[in-house]
Parts: C-alpha cells; structure tokens; sequence
C-alpha cells in the first residue's frame, strides 16, 4: 500500500484546516515545496495535494496555490495527486499538463458525473481518480459546503462502469480532528460497490480523513492484507503535528 503526504495550499501556504472549516486553519509553512522536498527525502510514495481555494471557488488565491504547486512541480520527483477546484475539462489538462501524475474530481463528478464518464474516457483512470467527500454517507461538494442529494455508493455505481480505478474517500467529519480514520465505512462502500450488477471494475480506495497514530496505519494496512480493495493512505495533520512518523509509516505500508 502507498502512503500519501497531504499538502494543502491556501493562498500559497501550506495549511490544515478542521474539518474543511476555512476559519480553522494552521500555518505548517510558508515553503510548501520545501515541506515537499522533505517528504520526498524520507521517501514517500506520493504527494496529495489540494488547492483549498480553487475547491472554496476563490480564483485569485487559487492562482497563487497554482504558482505553489509549479514550485513543487519543479523541485521533486515524486508523483503527485493534485485536486481541488478542478471543474472543467480544461481545468484538468492544465493540471496534467504542469506534470501532476493523477487529478482528483469531486465537485463535478457529484454534479455531472456523466461527465466524469466522459473524463475517464478522455484522459483514463490512472490520471483520473474520484474524490468522495462524504458525511453521513452523503456527498459533499464545492469545498464541502454543499450536501449533494446523491449518496457516495450511488455516486460510485454510476462511474466504476467507465473503468474507474481510484477513489479517494474522505471523513469529513474526521478530517483534521485526529480522531483515528473511518475503515469500516470506507471498506463497506467498497464491498457494496462489488455487487453493482453489470461492473467487472472494482475500483480500489485511498483512505483519507482522521489519522491519528501509527495504529490508524496498522490498521489500513491489515485491512490491505486481508485483501480489502485498499491502494494507499493519505496522512496529514499527524504528520504536521508529529504525531505520525513518516518513516515508520511508510515500513508499515510497505511490509
């Protein structure tokens, strides 16, 4: 399983918000590729990171985090997962186009998921991964301001036909909280999608939301072992905070 550093940029700094509150938010740097080069140093497998503005609709702080994430861009080798605010087609060829690895889609795929059908097609599922944003089992969209009607195991059945192959799933109301992560949750929606009639695609998840400690990496990796659909785990405030070393981590992962 890969292990994900979260890097969320607002107005061109690195942060961690409480549970998507942009008035909750901490400072970790004014370098974000700094902080990326050193996660790239201990070596792990991705970056994940998100443009808070551009998912909060602010385009003129967006355009900093955009300039943030060249600088990233150009400073390690490591892949990056890039989402947040990505509404448009062409939103995603702009973001492939700087040299991310995999673009995330939430908002659209919530609101239009016919054209998440169509944007798998056009760029394919190893550059496309779903964001589910998810409280009660509901969707959240537009900076996790908006409940969507649709649920995130109705969301997931309308796309996997198309060959879908990551879904990035997200607490929310765990996020930042360092309250441990959602695994029973995030494997159910993964067991009820196997059973969609007509799909051979069995996507796998990235957990994300809540890491507290260590535990929370044994206990994903476990649930890998067992041979749930896991692909990865992103970690962020623990990271931060020092409550989660990356290297321990990451042999955790890899084991």
């Amino acid at each position: 399983m890969h292990i994900y550093a979260a890097i969320d940029l607002k107005n061109g700094k690195c942060v961690r918000l409480v549970q998507g509150d942009p008035n909750a938010e901490t400072v970790y740097g004014e370098d974000p590729a700094a902080i990326a080069e050193t996660w790239e140093n201990i070596g792990v497998d991705w970056l994940h990171v998100v443009n808070l503005d551009g998912a909060f609709g602010d385009a003129s702080k967006a355009a900093k985090n955009v300039d943030a994430l060249q600088a990233i861009l150009d400073r390690v080798s490591t892949p990056i997962q890039f989402g947040g605010g990505l509404r448009k087609p062409d939103d995603i060829k702009r973001a492939l186009s700087l040299g991310v690895s995999r673009v995330v889609i939430g908002s659209m795929a919530a609101d239009r998921p016919r054209q998440m059908l169509d944007i798998l097609g056009e760029f394919g599922p190893e550059q496309v991964a779903l964001g589910l944003d998810v409280k009660n089992g509901q969707v959240a969209t537009h900076g996790w301001r908006q409940l969507s009607e649709t649920s995130a195991l109705d969301l997931v059945k309308q796309i996997q036909k198309a060959g879908l192959k990551y879904v990035i799933y997200t607490d929310i109301a765990r996020d930042g909280m360092l309250q441990g992560v959602n695994l029973e949750a995030t494997v159910a929606l993964t067991e009820a999608a196997k059973q969609t009639e007509g799909t051979h695609n069995h996507f796998k998840v990235i957990v994300s939301g809540g890491v507290a400690s260590l535990d929370d990496v044994k206990r994903v990796k476990a649930a890998e072992d067992a041979g749930k659909s896991i692909e990865g785990l992103i970690i962020g405030k623990a990271l931060y905070t020092g409550a989660v070393d990356l290297a321990e981590a990451m042999s955790i992962a890899h084991q």
